[in-house]
């Protein structure tokens, strides 16, 4: 693995961090909808991003920490890529409301299962994650910068 691998691993892992906080952002500004932007019937759904390894092959993932130390294994460098986003379906609420427009026949209306406490708690790891693949790319940098100092 190469110094541009690591790169390309943090950079990957920055891009995946990213999308996890704006989509934390999105679930909090629709704590509240109880009507889907998509035209959908039903509440808004939270969403999670679902992160896997990046080079996997049918035969399973490209070496990692299992084959730490096998530096001669000629594997590429992994890093991180999203898998999907899923929307999670349990945990909606239900309100007395008949006055709601998204009310249905009996009056009650189906609330979001957003959770803000939640939410906030997986923005402060997502920005904790995205934190240490900067640090690794400042890192990263004063090797390159090390390494032309030798050279010159």
């Amino acid at each position: 693995m190469g110094l541009f691998d690591t790169m390309n691993v943090a950079a990957s892992g920055l891009t995946a961090e990213r999308l996890r906080m704006d989509t934390i952002a999105a679930n909090l500004a629709n704590a509240n909808s109880v009507v889907r932007a998509d035209g959908k019937p039903g509440p808004y759904l939270r969403r999670v991003v679902v992160l896997g390894e990046q080079g996997t092959s049918p035969a399973g993932p490209l070496p990692s920490f299992s084959s730490f130390g096998d530096f001669a294994g000629g594997g590429s460098a992994g890093g991180v890529q999203v898998t999907s986003i899923e929307e999670i379906a349990t945990g909606t609420g239900l309100i007395h409301d008949p006055t709601n427009p998204a009310a249905d026949k009996d009056g009650n209306v189906r609330t979001p299962n957003v959770n803000p406490v939640i939410e906030m708690t997986d923005l402060i790891t997502a920005t904790r994650a995205y934190e240490a693949n900067t640090t690794s790319l400042n890192a990263i940098k004063q090797e390159f910068s090390r390494a032309i100092d030798v050279l010159r």
